[in-house]
C-alpha cells in the first residue's frame, strides 16, 4: 500500500506545483500588462482636434458664424478654436454625436458655463439645467403632453390661430401688399403657445395688446442678448457695472418677469376658487399649479415661470423659423407648391371653394398622417435650416472621443446640425440642393435617417 501511495502523491504534488506556477504565470503577466497600459496612457502624446482659428474668429465672422464653421466642417470634420478659458470643438461627424448624445452622455452637459449665460432668462428651466431638475422636468413634461386633453387643447389652439394668420395673408395677398412673414409667424406660433402655457390670450398678431406687445418685444430682445453672451468676454463685468447690453437686458427681464408672475398669481387665485373636480386643467401652467399642491416646495412660483418661459422657448422660435426657410424655400420651388396643395386637397377631401374659417376642421390626424410629401419638404427644410443651428455641450470629465481626439474637463464639443446638412460626405454632391424626394422611399412613404446624421431634433428619437 505505501509502494502504491507514494507515486500518486508525487503526481499530485507535480500537479499543484505546475496549477501554482500557471496562476503566478497568469497573474505576473496581468500586472505587467496593466503596467504597461498605465505607462503608455500616461507617456502617450494628448492628440487634439486640428487648431484652425482663435476665440477672436468667432467675433470677426460673428454674422456669419454658422457659415464660417461649415467651411472648416468641410475641411476637417471636427476642429477647434483657442479660447482663453476653454477649448472650443466642433463636428459634423455623426460618431461623435451619437457619443456625446448617447453612448457618453452623462459626461456631456450644459455645465456651469451655459447655465451661468442663460439663467437670467431661462432660470432653472429645462434648456438650462443638468441632473435632477432636468429629469424633474422632463417627467412632469412627458406626462402632461401624453394627455389626451393637452393635446385636443393644444390642437385647437393652433387651429384657431392658424386660421387667423390665414385670413391675414390673404388679405394682404389679395390686395398685393408686401408682409413680413416670419413676423407673422413669430406672432402668431407666440399667441399659440403662450395660450397653451399660460391659458391666456397674448394677442400679439392683431397688434392690439399693448402688454402683450411689451412681453413679446422684451422677449425677443432678451433672447438676442443672451446670444450675444457667448462671444461677449466682457459681460459679466457689464452685468456687474450695470451698463450697456447687460442693463439693457436687466430691463427686459424686469418686464418679462413681471408679466409672468402677474398671470401666476392670477391663474393661482382663480384655480383656488374652484373644486379640484371641476376647474380646468387644459394649459401647462394649470397642469403644474395641480402638481404644486402636492409639491409646493419644488414647485415655487419662480420654478413655474422658468419652466412656461422654456417651454415657449421650445415652441415658438424653432415653429416659427421653421416655416419661415419653408415658404422661403416654396418661394424658389415654385414647381413644389401645387404638389403639395394637391396632396393637402386629396388628404384633407377639400376644394378650392373651401372657405379659411372651415379648412382647419379638416386637418385631423388621419388626414395629417396622409400629406406625406409635406413630411418630407418640411423634413428637408429642417435638413437645411435647422431651429437649432449649433448645440454645444460642456465635458464634465477628461475624456477621448471615436477617431481619438482628446477633450479635456471643461472643454466645449458642439456639434452642427447647420453644417451637417451641408456635408456632402452625409450627404451626396447634392448636400445643399432643396429636394424633398431623398426622404421617400420608392413608394412614396416617409422614410426617416439616421438621428445622429440628421440633428435637428438633437437625435430625441434615440434617447429615452
Amino acid at each position: 500500500m505505501v509502494e502504491t501511495r507514494e507515486p500518486l502523491n508525487l503526481a499530485k504534488s507535480a500537479m499543484d506545483f505546475l496549477s501554482f506556477k500557471y496562476s503566478i504565470t497568469l497573474i505576473a503577466t496581468a500586472i505587467a500588462c496593466l503596467c504597461l497600459h498605465f505607462f503608455i496612457k500616461a507617456t502617450r502624446k494628448k492628440r487634439y482636434p486640428p487648431l484652425t482659428g482663435t476665440f477672436f474668429h468667432q467675433l470677426l465672422y460673428f454674422s456669419t458664424i454658422r457659415d464660417y464653421h461649415t467651411d472648416l466642417a468641410a475641411r476637417f470634420k471636427t476642429f477647434r478654436l483657442f479660447s482663453p478659458t476653454r477649448s472650443l470643438i466642433y463636428t459634423v461627424d455623426p460618431a461623435i454625436v451619437e457619443y456625446i448624445l448617447r453612448t457618453n452622455y452623462t459626461n456631456y452637459g450644459k455645465g456651469s458655463y451655459n447655465y451661468n449665460n442663460l439663467k437670467d432668462l431661462l432660470g432653472d428651466g429645462i434648456f438650462a439645467v443638468d441632473g435632477e431638475k432636468w429629469r424633474h422636468q422632463r417627467k412632469l413634461a412627458s406626462y402632461e403632453f401624453t394627455t389626451k386633453n393637452l393635446r385636443d387643447f393644444s390642437s385647437d389652439v393652433f387651429r384657431s390661430n392658424a386660421s387667423r394668420l390665414s385670413l391675414i395673408i390673404s388679405k394682404a395677398a389679395n390686395s398685393n401688399q408686401a408682409m413680413d412673414i416670419q413676423d407673422l409667424f413669430m406672432k402668431s406660433t407666440l399667441d399659440s403657445i403662450f395660450k397653451i402655457g399660460f391659458g391666456e390670450e397674448l394677442d400679439t398678431l392683431s397688434g392690439l395688446s399693448e402688454e402683450g406687445n411689451s412681453f413679446a418685444k422684451a422677449f425677443d430682445d432678451s433672447s438676442d442678448l443672451i446670444l450675444w453672451r457667448y462671444v461677449d468676454i466682457f459681460w459679466k463685468i457689464k452685468r456687474f457695472l450695470g451698463v450697456g447690453s447687460e442693463a439693457e437686458l436687466k430691463k427686459n427681464i424686469r418686464v418679462i418677469d413681471g408679466f409672468a408672475y402677474k398671470l401666476i398669481h392670477s391663474k393661482t387665485q382663480s384655480m383656488s376658487k374652484q373644486q379640484n373636480d371641476t376647474m380646468k386643467k387644459e394649459d401647462i401652467l394649470s397642469r403644474f399649479l395641480v402638481q404644486k399642491t402636492k409639491d409646493p416646495k419644488n414647485l415655487n412660483d419662480q420654478y413655474l415661470r422658468d419652466i412656461i418661459l422654456n417651454f415657449i422657448i421650445a415652441g415658438r422660435d424653432t415653429t416659427a423659423v421653421t416655416l419661415s426657410w419653408f415658404f422661403y424655400m416654396l418661394c424658389k420651388h415654385p414647381s413644389l407648391q401645387e404638389k403639395l396643395a394637391q396632396e393637402i386637397k386629396e388628404a384633407t377631401k377639400t376644394n378650392d371653394s373651401i372657405s379659411i374659417a372651415d379648412f382647419p376642421s379638416r386637418l385631423t390626424d388621419e388626414a395629417l398622417d396622409k400629406m406625406q410629401y409635406l413630411h418630407a419638404a418640411l423634413t428637408e427644410t429642417l435638413r437645411i435650416y435647422p431651429a437649432i443651428p449649433e448645440d454645444p455641450k460642456i465635458c464634465f470629465s477628461d475624456d477621448t472621443l471615436p477617431g481619438g481626439f482628446d477633450v479635456k474637463k471643461g472643454d466645449m464639443v458642439c456639434f452642427l446640425p447647420y453644417s451637417m446638412g451641408r456635408m456632402k460626405f452625409l450627404w451626396g454632391v447634392d448636400a445643399q440642393v432643396f429636394r424633398p424626394e431623398r426622404w421617400l422611399d420608392e413608394n412614396g412613404v416617409f422614410r426617416p435617417k439616421n438621428p445622429f446624421k440628421f440633428t435637428a431634433f438633437q437625435a430625441c428619437s434615440s434617447l429615452n
